[in-house]
C-alpha cells in the first residue's frame, strides 16, 4: 500500500470524517473511493454554517439597543424571561410551582408585573392579546357610573379565560376614612376597591354585596406596603341576566401613590380556580410600583384630558 494511499484510509478513520445515521456503513464504504472530495466538502459546508451562526448572533445582539430599551427593562427581562421564582403572598399555598414568565412595565403610571407565558409541569402554554394597552388615567375606561376607578391596562387569554387588569382611583372615604394609609387594614382596601368596581347604577352597600371577599392581608415590599386579597365576583353585570352558579373568581393586589389606589386584579372561571390559581397569586404577587420616569402621568394631572 503506497503512503498516499494508508493517508487517505487514515483520514476516513478521523471522527470529522464519519456519518452517524442508518446507512453510514453503506456511505462509508462508497466513499472510500474519493475521501478527499468528500472532506473538502463537508469543509465548505461547515465554513457556511459557521458564517451563518456568527451573521446570527451579530444580528441577535444589536436591536436590543436600537429599540430603546430602558436599562431597568433589560434587567428585568434578563431575570423573569427564564423559569420564575416569584413567592405567593396568599396563604395556604402548596409546593412551588414552575411557571415561565414574562415582565410587563407601564412607565405611564409607572408600574410592573409579570404575567405567566408557560405551565410546564401542565403542558399549558398561555395566549395573552392585550385587550387594552396602558394609557392615562384621564382617559381610561370607567369601571362604574361614577367614574371614580378607571382600567389602565388589560390583558386576557380567551382560551383559559382569564384576566389581567390595572386598574386606579381615589380610596372610598366610606371605608378608608383617614388619608394615613399606616392607619388602613387590608379588609377595608378591598372594600374600598371593590365597591367602586361595579357596571350597575346602585349604591355602594349593593356594590359590595355583590362580591365575597375570602381572604385579605397585607405585606411590606421595600418598605412599601401592599394590600392582597382573594374574593368572588357572582352576579351578572346586567339586572335583567339570571344568577349563575358559574362565578369568578379573584385574586388582587394594592398599593397607594398620591393619593390612588393603584390594583392589580387577576381572575378565572370558578370551575377553573384549582388549576389557574396559583398561577394568578403569582401573578399578583409581582405587582410592584416603580420609580416614576419623564413619561409618568400622575392620576390627578390634567384630568380633563381625553387623549
Amino acid at each position: 500500500m503506497s503512503l498516499t494511499r494508508r493517508e487517505e484510509m487514515m483520514a476516513l478513520a478521523t471522527p470529522s470524517s464519519v456519518l452517524v445515521s442508518p446507512s453510514s456503513s453503506l456511505l462509508n464504504s462508497n466513499l472510500s473511493h474519493f475521501p478527499i472530495l468528500f472532506r473538502k466538502q463537508q469543509d465548505k459546508i461547515n465554513l457556511s454554517i459557521h458564517r451563518k451562526i456568527v451573521a446570527c448572533s451579530c444580528n441577535l445582539s444589536r436591536p436590543m439597543f436600537e429599540n430603546g430599551f430602558s436599562r431597568r427593562e433589560l434587567l428585568l427581562f434578563g431575570i423573569s424571561s427564564t423559569i420564575a421564582t416569584v413567592s405567593s403572598p396568599f396563604p395556604g399555598y402548596g409546593a412551588e410551582e414552575v411557571i415561565k414568565m414574562v415582565p410587563v412595565v407601564d412607565d405611564i403610571n409607572a408600574y410592573t408585573y409579570s404575567y405567566p407565558l408557560e405551565l410546564p409541569s401542565k403542558k399549558l402554554i398561555f395566549r395573552w392579546a392585550e385587550s387594552r394597552k396602558p394609557e392615562r388615567y384621564s382617559s381610561a375606561a370607567p369601571l362604574s357610573p361614577d367614574a371614580r376607578q378607571r382600567i389602565v391596562s388589560e390583558r386576557v387569554d380567551l382560551i383559559d379565560n382569564l384576566i389581567l387588569s390595572v386598574s386606579i382611583g381615589p380610596p372610598n372615604l366610606v371605608f378608608l376614612k383617614s388619608m394615613d394609609k399606616s392607619t388602613w387594614n387590608a379588609k377595608d382596601v378591598a372594600d374600598s376597591v371593590l365597591s367602586d368596581k361595579s357596571a350597575l347604577r346602585v349604591t355602594s352597600s349593593q356594590r359590595k354585596a355583590e362580591s365575597s371577599i375570602l381572604d385579605a392581608h397585607s405585606s411590606e415590599v421595600d418598605g412599601e406596603t401592599y394590600w392582597y386579597y382573594e374574593y368572588l365576583i357572582r352576579k351578572s353585570p346586567t339586572r335583567s341576566a339570571e344568577e349563575s352558579n358559574i362565578y369568578r373568581h379573584y385574586v388582587a393586589s394594592t398599593f397607594e401613590r398620591d393619593g390612588f389606589l393603584y390594583s392589580l386584579n387577576a381572575s378565572t372561571l370558578s370551575k377553573q380556580w384549582n388549576k389557574m390559581g396559583p398561577v394568578l397569586e403569582k401573578t399578583v404577587g409581582s405587582f410592584r410600583l416603580l420609580p416614576p420616569t419623564e413619561s409618568y402621568v400622575p392620576p390627578f394631572k390634567d384630568p380633563w384630558r381625553f387623549w
